[in-house]
């Protein structure tokens, strides 16, 4: 099997991100993004979803989190894509439920090279720490459009905003991995009628 890997140099006036992916990995994370809590939820992401991830970053926080946040989902999507290739033999859709004591999150992903996001998280604070909780979907919105991933994440239950964006971040990483994993029935072949999905 091919090596399912990329590494992304991303430089902006704003933000200078590196982000090392291994689709085939164990759950390697290493994150230093100057941004804690997005650290913790990268690290979420990786683990659950047995990728080796390393996210370097440096931005204008300063000013606020905004920047690196979303360039982040920028380039960790753009790595997603570029390790995909053709995406050749992989299953195409993953779905995880993930529970987080009183929350419970629904992640679905087609890795379709379409990009759309449904987002259906109402967090019950502005903030988490000093994280604004209005960035996630800045984040997850970058995700899936670099990514050229069709994304529906749901809180179906919650009250602690913590407790569901971890939880969101987790149930990506599980439904990435099991769309993401390769099928040997498809052998070489693209899942799609197409026969395309670039």
């Amino acid at each position: 099997m091919n090596k399912r890997t990329a590494t992304i140099h991303r430089v902006t006036l704003e933000t200078e991100i590196q982000v090392t992916l291994n689709l085939d990995g164990t759950g390697d994370g290493r994150m230093e993004t100057g941004v804690g809590f997005l650290d913790h939820m990268l690290e979420q992401l990786s683990r659950h979803g047995l990728f080796d991830l390393s996210v370097l970053a440096r931005g204008d926080n300063r000013i606020d989190d905004h920047h690196t946040v979303e360039d982040i989902g920028i380039v960790v999507g753009q790595a997603f894509r570029q390790a995909l290739g053709e995406r050749r033999g992989i299953v195409r859709f993953g779905t995880a439920h993930v529970p987080l004591d009183e929350t419970l999150v629904r992640v679905v992903v087609d890795l379709s090279n379409r990009a759309h996001l449904h987002w259906d998280m109402k967090f019950p604070t502005e903030k988490v720490g000093s994280f604004d909780t209005e960035l996630f979907r800045e984040w997850y919105v970058a995700f899936a459009n670099n990514s050229a991933s069709t994304l529906h994440v749901s809180c179906l239950h919650g009250i602690n905003s913590h407790h569901m964006a971890e939880a969101s971040f987790k149930a990506l990483g599980r439904a990435l991995r099991q769309a993401c994993s390769i099928d040997g029935r498809l052998a070489d072949l693209i899942p799609s009628t197409k026969g395309t999905l670039s």
